[in-house]
């Protein structure tokens, strides 16, 4: 149950970071906007409570783990040059409100023909990126890049702090 609503929330993200390029949520009357910042294209959601969400198995004392973030990635038009992009997408989809810091990536020999803000994501060493400057994302938040290769790069978390 819990792997399926994190399909379906990472599904529903892309969809809405492909459907627009600025965004106004309404959520109970308050507005509140997705801000993209430069040609890195940082999203910051608003908090959302989601409705009826079972409660995670936890290991007692246990606040967050790094399968609360999903990172998604699939491809983007191409540069001028014809480098194929990808955009990727970092969610916080943590069910307990746990924000998450220092999320790092396994991301092998990651390199980009397309200049990354490295306060968003950036190469510490072989198979070790480093997302968000090391600061925290928090619950229902994401974040996104684009980078441009002739290859994607498979890219998972390998290790979090819970803040």
């Amino acid at each position: 149950m819990r792997r399926e609503l994190k399909l379906a929330v990472a599904l529903a993200s892309l969809l809405l970071l492909f459907l627009a390029t600025f965004v106004v949520v309404v959520v109970s009357g308050v507005e509140s906007s997705i801000i993209f910042q430069g040609k890195t294209n940082i999203i910051k959601r608003p908090h959302r409570k989601l409705l009826a969400i079972v409660e995670p198995n936890r290991i007692f004392g246990e606040k967050c783990t790094k399968s609360d973030i999903v990172v998604n990635q699939g491809p983007t038009a191409p540069l001028p040059s014809g480098i194929p992009t990808y955009t990727v997408e970092i969610l916080n989809v943590c069910a307990t409100s746990c924000n998450i810091a220092a999320i790092h990536l396994k991301c092998g020999w990651f390199s980009s023909a397309k200049l990354i803000n490295p306060k968003v994501f950036r190469r510490l060493g072989f198979n070790d990126c480093l997302v968000n400057d090391g600061k925290s994302l928090g619950v229902g938040e994401s974040l996104s890049f684009q980078y441009a290769n002739t290859f994607s790069y498979p890219m998972s978390v390998s290790s979090v702090a819970c803040v």
